[in-house]
């Protein structure tokens, strides 16, 4: 049997909404930060597969919609660019994003590494880098389609999709001790004075969405949409190829700039519930239809791998991300959530500086720098130091 579009999300919807129960019921899978998609997704895939081998029930998804949902994802994360908003992050958010460049070499170079050690091929070790890691579970899926078509790897997508979900769990875990030893080591102090935590919500506010910002939203994102892979065609395979997210991302910088300079301003709340929107029903439809029988034969070498990263993170946001940030309380807080972006994501990220400053007082510029690098900068480097390394030959070249 096999679903038409609509009743095939449905279905995703539905999941969606198991993966939230569970999510609330399960107080360790909100703690961690692990996306509802992923745990509804996860779980109908494993029932289906019992239903389908002990009852034999075959059932077959229309998955017509998921490229499109993956590339009107990162055309809201170029939506959400605001680059007048950036430039008042200050110096801080400079040396934090300048921070953030090498390691973005660094965890692919280790990652490219170990597969070589074990064995792997060696874009595996790009998927147990920035692909899964800075990049999430987005920018996996999207390259995990990539290998799978061009280079036929096979399981990659689950693989992708298991190790940004460790890397959420691992990066939630290892930022809070990070900026403790910080703040211990150097006697550091944060103000516990009320009123002064500073929220990253408080300080980027948006108007509340309502239906005319969304339908403006929605515009743009189709616009960028659909003039993404125009671009791409237009320019032609050079000596580089960019991934054709990428010119979805970049369609959006321009659009959510230019129409600032118009006099049309875009909503970021109706940007991030876009990106949300779409981001959460391609990866809901991606687990659905997920088979996680070769994981087990590799789970020993993706452990390995994500141990290295982790320790590599350690080690950056100490040595190099607290030294460049000012070596301050609020370097200490950046360093947390650094680890949240090198190991999981940006809520990852958040969620180390929330703990932190419930127990050593607010640090305002680290809540308004890390959402800023998170919403948008750290996927246009990652995308194109990926670029870069798939250029290499023995990899993508």
């Amino acid at each position: 049997m096999t679903l038409q579009p609509v009743e095939t999300l449905l279905v995703a919807v539905l999941v969606l909404l198991l993966g939230r129960v569970i999510n609330q019921l399960i107080p360790v899978l909100s703690r961690y930060n692990i996306p509802d998609p992923i745990t509804g997704g996860v779980l109908f895939a494993v029932a289906f597969a019992l239903l389908g081998r002990f009852a034999n029930l075959s059932l077959q998804f229309d998955m017509s919609m998921k490229p499109s949902l993956l590339l009107a994802f990162f055309a809201a994360v170029g939506l959400s660019a605001n680059l007048a908003l950036l430039r008042q992050g200050g110096k801080r958010l400079l040396l934090f994003t300048l921070a953030l460049i090498p390691f973005l070499f660094l965890q692919n170079l280790l990652g490219v590494a170990i597969a070589w050690g074990l064995d792997m091929h060696p874009l595996m070790g790009l998927v147990g880098g920035t692909i899964t890691l800075v990049g999430g579970h987005g920018t996996g899926a999207a390259y995990a389609e990539r290998f799978a078509e061009v280079n036929n790897l096979q399981s990659i997508m689950e693989l992708s999709m298991t190790f940004a979900t460790l890397g959420l769990v691992v990066g939630g875990i290892i930022g809070g001790p990070v900026a403790q030893w910080l703040i211990k080591r150097h006697q550091l102090r944060g103000s516990r004075a009320q009123g002064d935590d500073v929220s990253a919500e408080e300080l980027l506010a948006a108007p509340p969405v309502d239906t005319r910002n969304f339908i403006l939203v929605l515009a743009a994102t189709l616009l960028a949409l659909v003039g993404g892979p125009l671009l791409a065609g237009l320019v032609g395979e050079g000596a580089v190829t960019l991934p054709g997210f990428l010119w979805c991302l970049l369609l959006g910088v321009v659009l959510r700039n230019g129409a600032g300079l118009l006099g049309v301003h875009l909503n970021d709340n109706a940007i991030g519930l876009m990106a949300s929107l779409t981001l959460s029903l391609f990866l809901v439809i991606t687990m659905m239809t997920l088979d996680f029988s070769q994981i087990a034969s590799v789970a020993g070498p993706l452990l390995l791998m994500l141990l290295g990263q982790a320790l590599l993170a350690m080690l950056y946001s100490t040595w190099v991300v607290f030294n460049c940030c000012g070596r301050d309380y609020e370097g200490a807080v950046l360093s947390a959530a650094f680890c949240g972006f090198a190991v999981g994501a940006t809520a990852t990220a958040i969620a180390n500086m929330q703990a932190v400053a419930q127990r050593y007082g607010p640090a305002p510029q680290a809540f308004v720098v890390a959402p800023l690098v998170g919403a948008f900068l750290v996927d246009l480097l990652n995308a194109l130091v990926l670029t870069g390394f798939l250029s290499f030959p023995g990899l993508g070249g």
